[in-house]
């Protein structure tokens, strides 16, 4: 065990972040893999297209999953890819919301979980948890 796991527990703040990566790296990876198996069980335009465009939201979804894993653990580096995965989550969300039909309400789930993820993993509870300093504090 580290320090930080035998000092403080984990936050709900953090577990909360912990479970929005975890939801978002799920949802890559069975986008993915639905867009895989359609791909290869259908009839795409364009196979090598929709086999790499599968393969890459699988290997995407790696990101967020491991940074669930992290914050999970009380990993202080986790914290970054969490973050950047809930910024990146926000132009997806506003261009779902721009369609029509189905995709709006997966672009109102997307900007609810990137919204909150964020509000999660920038919280002074969960910056504490993983030992995360401002500029300028001391270490003690």
């Amino acid at each position: 065990m580290s320090s930080t796991e035998q000092t403080s527990p984990r936050p709900g703040r953090l577990t909360a972040a912990a479970a929005v990566a975890g939801t978002e790296a799920l949802a890559l990876m069975a986008g993915g893999l639905y867009i895989l198996v359609t791909a290869l069980t259908g009839t795409p335009d364009d196979l090598v297209q929709a086999v790499t465009g599968g393969a890459t939201l699988v290997a995407l979804g790696l990101i967020p999953l491991a940074a669930a894993r992290g914050l999970w653990l009380l990993r202080s580096w986790s914290r970054g890819p969490a973050i950047i995965t809930q910024i990146l989550a926000l132009p997806v969300a506003w261009q779902l919301l721009q369609s029509k039909g189905a995709l709006i309400p997966a672009g109102i789930a997307l900007a609810v979980l990137a919204v909150t993820g964020l509000t999660l993993l920038i919280s002074p509870a969960t910056t504490r948890a993983l030992g995360i300093r401002r500029p300028g504090q001391d270490a003690s």
